[in-house]
């Protein structure tokens, strides 16, 4: 997790500061950021596992043995992050963006820790490529082949990262970045749920569902909002827009054309004038 946290604190800084944003406000804000996201992380842990830790409320703040939930920690990390940006005065969604892709890489980082010690295990599979732990202090059942469910998770994280990586110049306005990152997550999330050994809360639904579920609406939501925004046209661009259509729809219901265009040229090429002028014209020429 520290190497995750380190990582993820570098590359933001690296994009932040590409785009303006001091690396003192990077730091600052980085410590912030992993305090609220380990307390969220935990608070939401323990709310999962409610009725053990009343049983055994001196377990509650040690969270050094495992137990932290990412959506808590993302959530709590997030707030941080805006308080700080507001209280600076930092460009949020500029921030948000660069923070996106640092964040979600420390947590694949993150998840190879999870791996080893058997903290996201997924339920019992026959497939080839399930883990088996040995060890008796896995957080897995010992000689039970699982689904590698944070192998799964790494794998997706790495490839949404990648993806937008290579996009992130082209996303716009500020922001896209960061909602991009977290519906993606949340759609991958969704579907990994169904092969972790989780508790169900609603249904089939695991508490990770429902929350991916949420983050997934809201972000395509915000994401559309934004994309509609981008296509109106200017406002100079409108007023002829809707000139052509009224004239447009005037022709239609009566079918008179307006001839002053016509009009116009004939008078260029003389074609529209008196006969009787254009012999008088001609007589005083010749005279």
């Amino acid at each position: 997790m520290l190497i995750g946290i380190v990582v993820g604190t570098l590359v933001t800084m690296r994009l932040a500061v590409k785009r303006g944003i001091p690396a003192d406000f990077v730091y600052t804000t980085a410590f912030w950021i992993v305090l609220a996201g380990l307390i969220g992380a935990r608070l939401t842990h323990v709310l999962d596992s409610l009725d053990f830790y009343a049983d055994h409320p001196s377990q509650i703040f040690a969270f050094w043995q495992g137990g932290l939930g990412w959506y808590g920690g993302l959530l709590g990390g997030t707030l941080a992050g805006v308080i700080c940006a507001r209280v600076s005065k930092i460009p949020l969604g500029r921030f948000a963006d660069a923070v996106a892709l640092g964040g979600f890489l420390g947590l694949a980082i993150g998840r190879i820790g999870c791996t080893i010690n058997g903290d996201a295990y997924g339920t019992a599979t026959s497939l080839p490529w399930g883990l088996v732990y040995t060890h008796p202090n896995a957080y897995a059942d010992p000689f039970v082949a699982g689904h590698p469910a944070a192998v799964y998770e790494i794998i997706w994280i790495v490839l949404t990262v990648g993806l937008l990586w290579n996009l992130r110049e082209r996303l716009r306005p500020d922001g896209t970045t960061f909602l991009a990152m977290v519906a993606m997550y949340s759609l991958g999330r969704f579907l990994i749920s169904w092969v972790r050994a989780e508790d169900t809360v609603l249904g089939p639904l695991h508490q990770s569902h429902i929350i991916s579920l949420v983050l997934f609406v809201g972000a395509i939501a915000l994401l559309a909002r934004r994309r509609g925004h981008w296509r109106q046209p200017e406002p100079a661009t409108q007023a002829v827009t809707q000139g052509e259509s009224i004239g447009s729809d005037a022709e239609n219901r009566t079918g008179y054309i307006d001839p002053i265009g016509e009009s116009a040229a004939r008078s260029q090429d003389g074609s529209d004038d008196d006969p009787e002028d254009v012999s008088e014209q001609a007589q005083n020429q010749e005279s």
